[in-house]
């Protein structure tokens, strides 16, 4: 045996473990099926969610996002928030087309603090949510977040590996068969 054949490696992959569709199994196929609908439409509801806690280069990518996205013809749906993901997808929405953005918040613009309460000044489609007044915000966010997700055909979530409530709403996107993506900032 040559010196270059015994310095090769295999690497061998094992089959049985990749995830297979079984034509018998109409529910997977059903979502399949779904799935590669909202993929293939020109025009759907994207909701994008996130942290609040991120650099300003993350800020800007989101804010890219969301411009073309809408640009492309989607509508884009968030909640409120002063620095972050939603800020920086209310940014990006704005300046290509405010018609194409729906604001879902937590509770009421009055709630809101004031710098949120300023960046919603000619944004034309906010729902407010009086009757979450009393709550307290992380509740009303978590509803508000399922929310978002009810409403929206694919999620584009920004989020840490230890942000329990952007967890929760990625696993609902997923039970309510939406497409979801990702980023882990972490």
């Amino acid at each position: 045996m040559s010196d270059e054949n015994k310095n090769e490696q295999k690497i061998m992959v094992p089959l049985e473990d990749l995830d297979k569709v079984d034509a018998t199994d109409s529910d997977t196929l059903d979502a399949l099926s779904m799935e590669l609908a909202t993929i293939q439409q020109s025009a759907k509801k994207v909701a994008i969610i996130g942290s609040r806690n991120l650099p300003i280069t993350h800020q800007q990518i989101i804010e890219i996002l969301a411009y073309a996205l809408v640009m492309q013809g989607n509508t884009v749906i968030t909640s409120g928030g002063s620095s972050g993901t939603n800020a920086a997808a209310i940014r990006g929405a704005m300046k290509a087309n405010p018609d194409k953005l729906k604001v879902i918040l937590p509770q009421t613009i009055g709630q809101q603090p004031s710098d949120v309460q300023d960046q919603l000044i000619g944004v034309p489609n906010i729902l407010e949510h009086p009757d979450r007044s009393m709550m307290t915000l992380a509740d009303a966010s978590r509803i508000c977040n399922r929310e978002i997700i009810d409403d929206c055909q694919q999620l584009i979530c920004f989020l840490s590996h230890t942000s329990n409530t952007l967890h929760k709403a990625i696993q609902h996107a997923e039970d309510s068969h939406k497409v979801v993506t990702s980023f882990y900032l972490d």
